[in-house]
């Protein structure tokens, strides 16, 4: 893979040579950012991410924007080193706007980005950063490395065929005749997607090909991927062959220090029923991914007081700065200084009461909102359904001869369906108990919409426990699924629908989804699914539609705990 190490500092080259003397605080920031590199390349990270920020910092301060991007992406490196992911895709992010046209930062960038987004599973968005790359680099070897990039996340997509399509016209040119070593790795992931695209014998025969090559090279590092792809094939054929080849991953990985490796070949070993049914491995697992856990979320908090304690830094000098000509300025002017304070202490307070009765307002329009198209929905359904069915069972009982035992009869079924609709109506717009039976009532109201042609099917993942959800949220989420459930019996045509409950540390999750016919934005607003997401907002929450027309409706619901 392309890495930090791979992209050259270019900005040398735009340095104007003709300039007798670097400005002191330029010479600074090089010097810092050459002392990151440095340690970098000592695998001190700390010291390296601190070096590379305090840089940064100082070319900012110069304009440099060359200089501005090699650090961020050195600082973004650094962070996925340590399985941070999701703060290099920030680091990297903040380095977009400093790189303008240099295709080395660029190169660099997308392919940590696609690194980023396939350790986090999301899959599509590496491809398009691999494919982004493929657009700009014409060095045949480095392109055969994106190719394989694309290929890897096309296996863990388990859209092996793709995979195999990438990677096979490669085995049939001699770029890699004399790069061996990268030749087994292309020959040992085809034959891990042919195997998993259940070509058995090929896939095997190709896994073995590639093992022999990094065997007779001494390429021990890549072996690992080899024992864990072998592993992977004898799991469920031959007990002893999958044993042995996850030994021997575990085994290399222990030796090159590679955490991940280690993991994986752990959990193959984890599988296995050792002696008097005791599993030392499970043990070892779990001590080991204790410590890396540990040692990354600590690595994540120093970067994090890295940045904030320069920042804090940066914010004490301004403000050392400025109480030095504050003092001057009292000696001068002092009254004027006292009454520019007593202005701004007004205006502060005028600001802040100005803010306080903006979103004071500001919910409460949204709540206003909330119950008008709730008011008007129930009116609505007053006059299209109620009132018509009762004018209908007025003038039957006032035309017809009611002494006539099947007129009769017909009066009364009608009234029975006037009162069934009447109590349906009624539960449908009840007070929400939120108590202990929420989850249960929630869930009954949502399986009352099944019938001969719409199949209603609830999912539960992650346990949620309603009891620590307020009340508020609680009473949002029912009226929303409500809403929902309306929607799809009156105008989607759905025959199937899906709800899903999840939670994760920070948020309940719906999802909802049917195979009707989709959405209009038009037809979204009309049928009351804008009010949907205004009680969602109402409560912090969030409510996201993904509808085609004649490709079904589906919908998810963030609530945070």
């Amino acid at each position: 893979m392309l890495s930090i190490v791979s992209c050259q500092k270019s900005v040398n080259t735009v340095i104007d040579t003709s300039k007798k003397q670097e400005s002191l605080k330029y010479t600074q920031a090089k010097r810092l950012s050459e002392l990151g590199d440095s340690y970098n390349r000592d695998s001190k990270l700390d010291s390296a991410f601190y070096y590379y920020n305090k840089s940064k910092e100082l070319f900012e301060a110069e304009g440099n924007s060359s200089y501005i991007a090699y650090n961020l992406i050195g600082m973004a490196h650094i962070q996925q080193t340590y399985g941070d992911y999701y703060s290099s895709e920030e680091t990297l992010t903040e380095a977009l706007p400093y790189i303008n046209n240099d295709l080395q930062y660029q190169v660099a960038a997308n392919n940590l980005f696609g690194i980023a987004a396939k350790e986090v599973k999301n899959y599509d968005d590496a491809v398009r950063y691999y494919a982004t790359i493929l657009k700009t680099v014409n060095d045949s070897v480095a392109r055969v490395a994106l190719f394989n990039n694309i290929a890897t996340v096309y296996t863990e997509q388990k859209k092996y065929r793709k995979a195999i399509a990438l990677l096979e016209p490669i085995l049939k040119t001699d770029i890699l005749d004399t790069l061996q070593h990268k030749k087994a790795r292309i020959i040992d992931n085809l034959g891990f997607a042919y195997y998993k695209d259940n070509h058995i014998q090929k896939g095997l025969a190709l896994m073995n090909q590639a093992l022999v090559i990094r065997t007779s090279i001494n390429d021990s590092y890549g072996s690992i991927e080899s024992y864990l792809h072998l592993a992977d094939f004898y799991q469920n054929r031959d007990y002893q062959k999958s044993k042995e080849n996850a030994l021997q991953a575990y085994k290399v990985a222990t030796k090159y220090q590679s955490i991940d490796e280690r993991l994986e070949a752990l959990e193959f070993l984890m599988s296995y029923n050792l002696e008097k049914g005791v599993n030392s491995y499970a043990a070892l697992f779990v001590n080991l991914n204790d410590s890396i856990k540990t040692v990354r979320n600590n690595a994540k908090n120093q970067f994090a007081k890295i940045k904030y304690d320069s920042r804090e830094a940066t914010l004490e000098n301004i403000k050392y700065k400025g109480q030095r000509a504050e003092t001057l300025l009292q000696l001068e002017t002092q009254k004027n200084e006292k009454y520019l304070l007593s202005f701004g202490f007004v205006v502060l307070l005028g600001g802040i009461g100005f803010l306080i009765h903006y979103f004071r307002n500001k919910s409460k329009r949204e709540l206003l909102v909330a119950r008008y198209n709730t008011e008007t929905r129930i009116s609505k359904k007053l006059h299209d359904e109620l009132a018509n069915d009762v004018f209908y069972a007025m003038t039957f009982a006032e035309t017809q001869d009611l002494q006539n035992p099947i007129k009769k009869e017909t009066l009364v079924d009608n009234l029975d369906k006037i009162y069934v609709r009447t109590r349906d109506f009624s539960k449908e717009n009840s007070t929400i108990e939120t108590g202990e039976s929420f989850e249960h009532n929630l869930k009954q109201m949502l399986s009352n919409y099944k019938s001969d042609s719409v199949e209603v099917i609830i999912k539960n993942g992650n346990i949620i426990d309603w009891s620590k959800i307020e009340n508020e949220k609680k009473i949002a989420l029912q009226r929303v699924l409500q809403e929902l459930m309306v929607n799809m019996k009156k105008y989607s045509q759905a025959n199937f629908v899906i709800i899903g409950f999840d939670s994760d540390q920070n948020n309940v999750i719906i999802d909802y989804s049917d195979n009707g016919v989709g959405f209009t934005e038009k037809l979204i607003l009309k049928n009351g699914l804008q009010n949907a997401e205004n009680r969602i907002q109402a409560v912090k929450g969030t409510l996201m539609f993904d509808s085609q027309i004649n490709k079904g409706f589906k919908a998810k619901i963030l609530l945070p705990k």
